[in-house]
Order: C-alpha cells, then structure tokens, then sequence
C-alpha cells in the first residue's frame, strides 16, 4: 500500500492530508452536532415551569443561556420580551443565526474536499501520462508492459482522490441535513416560547 502510495507521485500527499481533515471533521461534527444536547426536548417545559411558578430571573436566565444551544436562543427572546412580540422575535432570530454558524463549522470544509479530491487526483494522473508519453518518445512504444505499467501508476492519484471525495461528500450531505433538522425544532421551540408568553402573560426580566 505504501509502494502504491509513492507511485502515485506527489500530489498523493495533499490527498492524504484531506482525508485526515474528512476523517477529523467527520468524528468532532459527529460528537458535536447531538441534538440532545443541541436541543433538549425537555428544555421548554422547564423554561415555561420556570415561568409560571415566577421562578425566572437572571441566574436562571444564564443557567439557560449556557445550557445549550437551544437554551442561548431561548434566554435571548426572554431577555426581550418585555419589548413585545416582533422585539423578542428579532432577538430569537438574531441567536438563532449566531448559533447555526456554530453548528455549520467545518462542514463546509467537507463539501470543498468532496470538490477539490478529485482533481487534484485527475492533476495527478495528467502528470502521470505527461511522464508516460515522455518516455515513449524517448523508448518508443516496443515495451508494452512498462507503458500500461505507467498508465496504471498515473491513475493512482484519480482513484485516490476518488476514495477520499465519495465520504466527503456522503459526511457533508450527512452532517447538513442533521443540522437542518436540529434548527427546524430549535425554530419550533422558539416560536412556542414566543407565542406563549404574547397570548397569556409577559416576562420582565433582564439577561445580565
């Protein structure tokens, strides 16, 4: 394996370091992006207790905010909503957007390997035929088997970048859709929260 990987010429070397970058990206996106810890199911039924029983001030407020993903946009509506209800849903929205960049950090790198692998591969293998048609002009075409030998050495670098950009691909699309899947319940969950405290009762409490 490791013949085949020196075979293949220099731009091996770049394709190796992307697929150490997919595989470390793949396992701390993986570890991060838990939607139980991203957003608790249990998180707006304790906010709401919280509320009703005039238990919320700001000790709780940040025991929230830092509680989660969930809890800091949550925490930021609350921390509004003595503003009134479009207040408080520009504060929701404003965490919420700071919290998906969070979430979307790195993924995009997948997406970028999933592109660039395979032409740094097909860089390779026109590298590879560059030096196999320089060494018939020098040898002529006679030795058959150290042309096709060279042809095969020259495409190393395709399947390699192909090896690596197919799980690119395949993590990013992964991780993409759990993460919009993840924003669409932390959205439900704030709306809930918004529409709540505007039809029944307000809270007056300041996020410090």
């Amino acid at each position: 394996m490791f013949e085949i990987f020196l075979a293949g010429g220099i731009l091996m070397w770049p394709i190796l370091a992307c697929s150490l970058l997919v595989i470390a990206i793949s396992v701390e996106r993986y570890w991060t992006l838990n939607p139980a810890k991203i957003a608790p199911k249990t998180l707006l039924a304790q906010v709401w207790s919280w509320i009703k029983n005039n238990q919320l001030d700001a000790t709780k407020l940040r025991e929230l905010k830092q509680s989660s993903s969930l809890g800091q946009i949550l925490a930021a509506g609350l921390s509004n909503s003595k503003h009134g209800r479009e207040v408080m849903k520009d504060s929701v929205q404003e965490a919420a957007s700071q919290v998906i960049h969070e979430l979307e950090r790195y993924v995009n790198i997948l997406g970028t390997i999933a592109n660039i692998a395979p032409l740094l591969g097909l860089l390779g293998t026109v590298f590879g035929m560059i030096q196999v048609f320089n060494s018939i002009m020098v040898q002529g075409t006679g030795n058959t088997g150290v042309l096709a030998g060279g042809i095969s050495v020259a495409l190393y670098t395709t399947a390699a970048g192909l090896i690596v950009a197919i799980p690119a691909m395949i993590a990013h699309r992964f991780f993409q859709r759990r993460i919009d899947s993840i924003v669409v319940t932390m959205e439900e969950e704030a709306i809930k929260l918004v529409d709540a405290l505007h039809s029944d009762r307000r809270v007056d409490v300041k996020l410090v």
